[in-house]
């Protein structure tokens, strides 16, 4: 879609980039030199090797219909450009809010839709959709007659003129859509629409009729903004937050920007209102279709966490609106009690049970949601279950040990309750019988949240008559299961049948190789009709329908026929490489060398080096393979591999295992795992002959980022480092991160120890920081990068810091992607494959 410059604010013409370097020429642009102060060049391209992989045909998004004989077909568009992703953008309470559409303002958009025919492989177009679509959401009618998709518009009509969310129906049977809702609706905090059980309409979120315009920030302060603590012994983690409320002005515009107006409307556009306008956070429709639960937000707020955390009413409401049961009323909580085991006092997770037409299930801890408290009896949770008309007291469904982690529902004999435990890594899966009390739990699996290779796989699930999730159940009391099969030799996914009353279990399909053939649904009740991808290192994942009851020749027909997408890039050497750190942990990595290599011919390679380290609770789990080598070759811009195209070996993914074993947090010896990872990833690919030892980078995203600092800090292993939307100073994060449960008054030495920012006197190598400016991810400010870049510049170092405009955590724009590869190339060019060895000692 081209937009009109006249409907857009304006962009900026340039990212924000600083370098300390001597004056020396830039190898992207020849004849031109960097500069050693502020960069004022605007947007930069990358060689056109680069640019082509950029701007490579991207592959459609697929939706299966309820009867999982058709599928809806959106088309992914190019990248947008910085005048979309520059538009106004208000932050509130940890949202993004586009105020001229009432929506999310970090969406993405399909730009086709379409219908494919899974029996015959038809693909149909369909009438009547929106100039220039910009497809936001869609949804399938439990029936599967209609299909309703939002539009965001850009652009409104003469009521909307600023743009609005609109609500589309597609007709199944006559292949045509039309709008279907009168009144823009608000996507702020949900999508804005989910279909009734009967699929005579939907529980639209409608932008109040009338509510007016947004309010105006005072111009004259009336007075300071204060907060408050009261001494009260208890000791909360408090995560730091990006876009938090700031003052009054914030909180009035926050609630105007959240309350919608319920409204149902039917198929032929005729709506009724449920209820008065209000701060709707969830709302959802019974199975049966009578009820509807309700979460609304409620005061006060906080300038210290997100809306997520705000306080909120839980009710349950007829479809008019008026309140017949209130569930909880919940206080705003700033902060739990610490450890990743911690969670919200008294009621959470309030759902449906999707196989019953009105019954409400939740959990309630019975340590008060602090991990370090004596569990009563040894009991962790309690988890509930209660009927309509809710008069009655609930029922007991289950004590747990562990937390609460969701129930697959499937009928009256027959679900699946899981529990799990972060800080040991495991988890158990119950049978239970929800309506037969005679019926005692059953465990079906215990084991380790690590421990890939005996995971059983998922429960398959399927939407019932009102479009709820259920289990699919067979004869005899039969489900099926769908996993990675994670081996030694690499993934290779599998569908089971498991016998829940013998626990016979019978292998219907496997991956075998040469391909990568997964399950992406299961078509019929026996799973003998299977809809799958299938790759291989030089072709593209496709679609295909795989019919088990037909002889081994016969089973497979196509249904799409993608095309490899980075022709050019076609015969990269990929291989799945195994190796091991000193301490006998097995690490894997993908090793990937450009077209046309010959080692005699070529000899060693500069390589960039990508990963991103993870912690685990035993060696064991550590050394487990993962990925597979007969997946397709891809080559993203956003990963290392693009690097294929300017002549480096490329080591993806290598394991960066941080164990700790027992009483051991893994980050008391973080800095020697990561350089022992990174010694072991080092040594291997130098021993293959595939990488000289002088011309080595490493790099990473985010938590990867930190990685890279710290390896430029704590090794000379590497001649440059790229380092995206990372954080280097640990003190910054108090809280806790990544897996981390302490707080730095606990571990002031490990906090301390693991920040590269305190070493930065030690990086003797070249770091390139690049971060969004607007990175709303906890943890991993814009700042960080500021602050280490400042660091390295005052101390003598080499580095460049690139700030892209308008982008968060992941970045949007093709002007930005584009930049970031010409940066990194720019980079890697100069101070790795045109590096001299090193001075000897050096």
């Amino acid at each position: 879609m081209t937009l009109q410059p006249t409907a857009l604010p304006a962009v900026p013409a340039m990212p924000a980039t600083t370098g300390l370097m001597a004056t020396a020429p830039d190898p992207a642009t020849p004849g031109a030199t960097r500069q050693s102060a502020a960069d004022t060049g605007g947007y930069r391209l990358p060689p056109a090797a680069l640019q082509a992989i950029v701007d490579a045909p991207r592959t459609p998004a697929l939706s299966l219909s309820p009867r999982r004989d058709l599928l809806a077909v959106v088309q992914t568009p190019a990248l947008p450009g910085i005048a979309e992703v520059a538009q106004p953008e208000l932050k509130l309470a940890g949202l993004r809010i586009n105020p001229r559409t009432c929506a999310g303002s970090r969406v993405a958009f399909g730009t086709g839709l379409a219908l494919l025919d899974i029996a015959s492989g038809e693909e149909t177009t369909l009438a009547g959709l929106p100039p220039a679509l910009r497809l936001s959401d869609l949804a399938w009618s439990p029936d599967q007659r209609h299909l309703a998709f939002t539009h965001v518009a850009l652009e409104g009509g003469a009521g909307n003129p600023a743009g609005a969310v609109e609500l589309w129906l597609v007709d199944i049977a006559a292949r045509r859509a039309r709008k279907l809702s009168p009144q823009p609706l608000s996507a702020v905090l949900t999508r804005g629409f989910n279909w009734l059980p009967d699929s005579s309409g939907l529980l639209v979120h409608w932008r109040p009729a009338g509510i007016g315009k947004p309010p105006q920030a005072s111009a004259v302060p009336t007075g300071p903004v204060v907060q408050d603590s009261e001494a009260d012994g208890e000791v909360r983690q408090l995560r730091t937050y990006q876009d938090l409320l700031r003052s009054e002005d914030d909180a009035r515009l926050f609630e105007y920007y959240v309350t919608v107006q319920m409204v149902i409307v039917n198929l032929d556009g005729s709506a009724r209102p449920v209820g008065a306008p209000g701060p709707f956070s969830r709302t959802s429709v019974a199975p049966g279709g009578a009820y509807l639960l309700t979460h609304s937000i409620t005061r006060p707020y906080s300038y210290l966490v997100t809306a997520a955390s705000f306080g909120e009413r839980i009710e349950v409401r007829d479809l008019h609106g008026a309140v017949l049961h209130t569930v909880a009323v919940l206080p705003l909580e700033e902060g739990l009690p610490p450890g990743n085991d911690a969670v919200s006092e008294g009621v959470r997770h309030v759902a449906w049970r999707a196989d019953a037409p009105a019954s409400l299930v939740w959990a309630e801890a019975q340590d008060g949601g602090d991990p370090a408290r004596p569990a009563p009896d040894g009991v962790r949770d309690l988890v509930y279950l209660q009927a309509a008309p809710f008069a009655a007291p609930p029922l007991l469904l289950a004590r747990l040990s562990m937390r609460y982690a969701g129930v697959a529902w499937g009928r009256d004999d027959v679900a699946l309750l899981n529990e799990r435990w972060h800080k040991t890594r495991q988890y158990r899966q119950w049978r239970i019988a929800p309506d037969r009390p005679d019926i005692a739990p059953e465990l079906l699996h215990a084991g380790s949240s690590e421990d890939r290779y005996n995971s059983p796989g998922a429960p398959v699930m399927r939407a019932d008559a009102s479009g709820y999730p259920r289990l699919l159940i067979g004869p005899g009391t039969t489900i099926l299961l769908d996993g990675a099969g994670a081996t030694p030799d690499g993934d290779r996914p599998f569908l089971d049948r498991l016998n829940l009353i013998t626990r016979e279990k019978t292998r219907l399909f496997q991956s075998a190789a040469p391909v990568f053939e997964n399950v992406a649904a299961v078509l019929d009740a026996s799973g003998t009709l299977l809809l799958t991808t299938r790759e291989s290192p030089l072709e593209r994942p496709n679609y295909y329908l795989r019919d088990l009851s037909q002889p081994a020749e016969r089973q497979l027909r196509a249904l799409t026929r993608y095309p490899h997408p980075t022709p050019q890039l076609r015969d990269i050497r990929k291989e799945q490489i195994r190796y091991a750190r000193h301490d006998g942990v097995e690490l894997t990595a993908t090793l990937m060398l450009p077209p046309g290599y010959d080692s005699a011919r070529d000899g060693p390679l500069p390589l960039l080096m990508w990963a991103y380290p993870h912690e685990f609770k035993s060696a064991g789990a550590a050394s487990q393979t993962t990925g597979s080598p007969y997946r397709f070759n891809a080559v993203s811009y956003w990963g290392p591999a693009a690097f294929l195209a300017m002549g480096y070996a490329v080591l993806d993914n290598p394991s960066f295992p941080i164990v700790g074993s027992g009483e051991q947090e893994p980050n008391d010896t973080y800095l020697a795992q990561l350089v022992a990872d990174a010694e072991a990833a080092v040594e291997e690919v130098v021993r293959r002959g595939v990488a000289d030892r002088d011309r080595l980078a490493i790099g990473g995203h985010s938590y990867g980022a930190f990685m890279t600092g710290n390896l430029l800090a704590h090794t000379r292993l590497f001649r440059a480092g790229i380092a995206r939307s990372g954080a280097y100073n640990r003190t910054l994060t108090p809280f806790g991160f990544q897996a981390e449960e302490r707080s730095y008054w606990q571990a002031p030495a490990v906090y301390q120890a693991m920040s590269p920012f305190n070493h930065a006197d030690r990086i003797k190598d070249a770091m390139l920081l690049i971060h969004g400016a607007e990175d709303s991810n906890s943890g991993t400010f814009p700042m960080q990068s500021e602050r280490m870049f400042q660091a390295i510049k005052g101390l003598g170092g080499t580095a460049r810091l690139v700030m892209l405009p308008h982008e968060a955590h992941a970045y949007r724009a093709r002007e930005s992607i584009l930049h970031m590869l010409y940066e990194t190339n720019a980079w890697l060019e100069t101070y790795v494959k045109n590096a001299t060895p090193r001075a000897q000692g050096a």
